[in-house]
């Protein structure tokens, strides 16, 4: 292909283009002005969507990737630009996203030279590959296809996850020879090793009790995990990451503390695409337990401990290579009787008012395909226990880094990307308020998402804790709020109030039904704990 001569803020706008990128989110601003006109050379084939905040549009991009599966790129200018948008990029390491972030950078000549010039930060390359797989410089026009094509490989290499590419002020405008924009192929996962997964069917064929234990890593796979567990008669666990992978309608789904209960008598455990975190360090491993773990990181299976056997491949192609492998060894056992443990869990459950009859109202209102996306609030952690998801990749819990106010503009980016979806997002009121001015951007680009914010005028969690370990010395637990509806108005959007768990039913169904933007306030007072269900003590070893 001859080259062609343009500026690198054109030849990085050509390779999204070519990377299939319809949209990029984020703020503009001087040090990315040339790239901005890019963008605009091309808006009839790449749409922006501006936020009012970085966190905000780097959440989006977020949002539209964990509902795709795809990279999706957002862009910011450097220093505080840059470190506004960290939480997010955090939460997209820690939930395996693959996003893109192009940020800006001062004169090329003057980094890290500290001259003061505007938005400088020492070595931001060198912070970015903190929070980040992969980050580099572009230095060039003719670099620019190169660098991008190689960001999104590295997005999806392997643990999915962010790249952060900068660029300085000057190069953005600077002429030069670009050549090819054609897409780079993906590495191929690692191969199924075909020892490992005998030795896997072996382990979980001769198990009178094995169970499965799936994450966010597995969300691809669902019917090769569903298919497994009904080979195996073993329950499938799911928290958070996981949920949905196996519907909450099969007769083998269940959640956290049904499997706490299992854990203890099961003989062998199938991991897939989870860290297997809680399960190792709080409910206890011993030798009577072989654990065979389904990871695409070759580090990840023994980080805590060696496995009885790893699998490093996809997730899906391993689980298909295991149910090839399984019908040799398997063993015939008698259907799962998971009746007692339901009826154990619906009791405790009952105790966890007012929060379950909300979400239940809340499941009733969003149709199955409806995407449902949790926050760090009371809502949210009796949510990963007793909300059901029905199918993969429409229930969004923010992983390990529980960024506070992460959910708004994560829901927003949801809904920009596949429109088509219902898409809801609770947060409490201290939460709400990190995002609550993208109100203005869900106006702004017409993006229907249905906030439910439950308002107890407190850090509710924090207050829960000073309560219960600090003998009730209350610090820096209280809040003022706005008048919740009125502030949603004030925006222009929809707005209810609900008070009762009837009322917050109707209000959701009819807040979908306008699809606008809007906000249901919900006032609460306190509310009993969910950690006994979360936190649960060892069993074994």
């Amino acid at each position: 292909m001859a080259n062609n001569i343009m500026t690198t803020a054109q030849a990085v706008t050509q390779t999204l283009l070519a990377q299939g990128i319809d949209t990029v989110y984020g703020l503009p601003g001087t040090h990315n002005d040339d790239l901005f006109d890019a963008f605009y050379a091309v808006r009839d084939r790449l749409r922006f969507i501006h936020t009012r905040h970085e966190q905000g549009g780097a959440f989006m991009a977020l949002g539209a990737s964990l509902v795709t599966g795809k990279p999706q790129v957002f862009t910011v200018v450097p220093g505080p630009g840059l470190l506004n948008a960290g939480a997010a990029i955090l939460t997209a390491q820690a939930m395996n996203a693959p996003i893109l972030c192009i940020v800006g950078q001062i004169p090329q000549r003057e980094i890290d030279r500290g001259h003061g010039y505007l938005h400088e930060i020492r070595d931001q390359v060198g912070l970015a590959r903190h929070i980040s797989k992969f980050a580099a410089r572009i230095d060039s026009a003719a670099d620019a296809p190169r660098l991008v094509a190689q960001a999104f490989v590295e997005t999806q290499r392997g643990r999915p996850g962010p790249v952060i590419l900068e660029c300085g002020m000057d190069v953005w405008g600077r002429k030069g020879a670009v050549g090819s924009f054609e897409t780079p192929s993906l590495p191929l996962p690692p191969p199924v090793d075909d020892d490992a997964v005998a030795r896997a069917a072996a382990i979980l064929g001769k198990a009178r009790r094995p169970i499965i234990v799936v994450g966010g890593g597995a969300q691809g796979a669902s019917a090769e995990i569903t298919a497994l567990a009904e080979a195996l008669e073993a329950p499938v666990i799911a928290y958070r990451r996981g949920q949905g992978v196996v519907s909450a309608r099969h007769r083998l789904s269940v959640n956290m503390p049904i499997g706490h209960r299992l854990w203890k008598d099961a003989d062998a455990v199938l991991a897939v695409g989870t860290r297997l975190l809680i399960q190792q360090t709080q409910w206890g491993t011993d030798k009577d337990l072989p654990i065979v773990r389904i990871d695409i990181e070759e580090e990840e299976p023994a980080r805590l401990a060696p496995p009885a056997v790893a699998i490093v491949a996809d997730a899906r192609e391993a689980a298909s290579a295991l149910l090839r492998a399984l019908p040799a060894h398997n063993s015939k056992r008698a259907p799962a009787d998971l009746t007692a443990h339901r009826a154990w869990l619906a009791e405790r459950l009952s105790r966890l008012e007012p929060q379950t009859s909300f979400l239940r109202a809340m499941r009733n209102a969003l149709p199955e395909n409806g995407v449902f996306v949790d926050e760090v609030t009371q809502l949210g952690f009796a949510s990963r226990l007793a909300f059901p998801v029905y199918a993969p990749r429409t229930y969004f819990s923010p992983g390990y880094q529980d960024a506070l106010g992460w959910g708004y503009g994560t829901a927003l980016g949801v809904k920009a990307a596949r429109p088509d979806l219902p898409v809801l997002a609770i947060s409490g009121d201290g939460g709400f308020l990190y995002q609550a001015t993208e109100l203005a951007t869900a106006m702004h680009h017409n993006i229907a998402v249905v906030a439910v914010v439950f308002d107890n005028a407190a850090f509710g969690n924090v207050r829960l804790i000073q309560k219960e370990r600090f003998g009730g010395r209350l610090i820096a637990d209280s809040l003022t709020n706005p008048d919740f509806v009125k502030f949603a108005e004030s925006f222009g959007a929809a707005a209810f109030r609900a008070t009762t768990a009837p009322e917050l039913e109707r209000a959701v169904t009819d807040a979908l039904a306008l699809n606008r933007p809007a906000l249901i306030h919900v006032p609460v007072g306190e509310m009993p704990s969910p950690w006994d269900m979360i936190m649960m003590p060892r069993v074994r070893g």
